[in-house]
């Protein structure tokens, strides 16, 4: 089957209407690119076609409803958090993009804890971080993880509290000045910033807050739902975050920069093109359409000349557009940030979300435990 089929091809394969294609987009489960030629038709990707047909020809027995509710669908659970209007992240009530205009990550975390004042992030370190970067954090909230109270039978505030701390010891773990000020204008201020970079900073930290069920969001809530610590609670997700196809897929795309820098941007596409291979950095299946926070960023600097020709030659020769993780490596190269900036940057915003989403499980009795559906030898009698 081919990689990307055109509208008349998909409807066929689902036995569906275009009305039906379009709202399978929408809603983030088909992707969607240009046609390289005729960019007046769309084209669809097969693989997302396919699992839409296996899981139609499914039905609802009991059994396929379990597993299509990891596997083929996505798990569903009750959120006021984050969500997907009009192609752009809400939070709360908030669009996110117009948010990150002006909030801070303080306020954003005041929103999205629904928290009587904007959070405190003080610098929480004794002493200096001798190296920082993400080998410090980890440690160190390992560390709290391991002594960390349950979060049952603690108030919400008490929790809020604790919130606040972790975030500002990951700040300082990443090398955050110990100077008073705003977060983002601390790890300016470690990272030997001016001014204007630290609103590049705030922005991006408010972009990256939260972003719905993500995977480490999922595993955050199910440590939330056993009674786990927040920092034990906040350390799940954040492992799982660090994965390169989710939260360190900013890694993956310097790396793509740097071979654009040493082969140039023509060899660099006709090799992925010619594989076959996508381009890291480039299309969500949350946003068919471009990812609005990877726009807002990339609006308010400029990438250096190889990258923005090489994210322009991308974008027309394959019709995707730069996600978020294009514009934290373009923000890390223009501005010289530290090698392991990006990832920084996810990590302390995203703790934001991560404990907002663990604070709000609470409020679920259930310990959240998927059955498994045994497909090995049948046991020996």
């Amino acid at each position: 089957m081919a990689s990307w089929l055109p509208m008349d091809e998909a409807c066929r394969l689902l036995g569906v209407k275009p009305q039906t294609i379009y709202a399978y987009v929408s809603r983030g489960k088909v992707a969607v690119m240009l046609d390289p030629a005729d960019t007046r038709r769309s084209l669809y990707r097969a693989d997302d076609l396919a699992g839409l047909a296996r899981r139609k020809q499914a039905g609802r027995k009991r059994e396929a409803v379990a597993t299509s509710t990891l596997f083929g669908a996505e798990p569903s659970v009750p959120t006021a958090l984050c969500s997907f209007v009009r192609g752009r992240p809400h939070y709360r009530d908030h669009d996110a993009v117009a948010l990150a205009e002006r909030a801070t990550l303080e306020e954003t975390a005041q929103l999205l804890w629904a928290a009587e004042q904007p959070a405190d992030f003080t610098a929480q370190s004794v002493d200096r971080v001798a190296t920082p970067g993400r080998a410090a954090a980890f440690t160190t909230l390992a560390g709290l993880a391991a002594v960390g109270h349950s979060t049952r039978g603690r108030l919400t505030q008490v929790l809020q509290a604790e919130s606040q701390r972790l975030v500002a010891h990951l700040a300082d773990a990443f090398g955050a000045s110990t100077a008073d000020g705003a977060l983002h204008q601390r790890l300016a201020k470690g990272w030997r910033q001016p001014a204007r970079v630290a609103q590049l900073l705030r922005t991006a930290m408010v972009l990256l807050a939260d972003h719905e069920l993500t995977s480490s969001a999922f595993v955050a809530r199910i440590a939330a739902s056993t009674g786990a610590s927040l920092p034990a609670c906040l350390l799940a997700g954040l492992t799982t975050l660090s994965g390169p196809l989710h939260g360190d897929a900013s890694g993956r795309v310097q790396a793509l920069f740097q071979d654009v820098l040493r082969l140039g941007d023509n060899a660099v596409i006709e090799h992925h093109l010619a594989a076959g291979l996508s381009m890291p950095g480039f299309g969500h299946h949350i946003y068919p359409d471009g990812d609005p926070r990877a726009a807002a960023l990339l609006a308010r600097f400029d990438p250096p000349d190889e990258i923005a020709r090489f994210i322009e030659k991308v974008s027309h020769s394959t019709g995707m557009k730069p996600n978020i993780d294009i514009a934290l490596a373009a923000l890390v190269a223009r501005h010289r940030l530290p090698h392991d900036a990006a990832f920084g940057l996810f990590v302390i915003s995203r703790s934001v979300g991560l404990l907002a989403h663990s604070m709000e499980q609470l409020a679920e009795p259930q310990v959240i435990r998927p059955r498994g559906r045994y497909v090995g030898p049948l046991p020996r009698a």
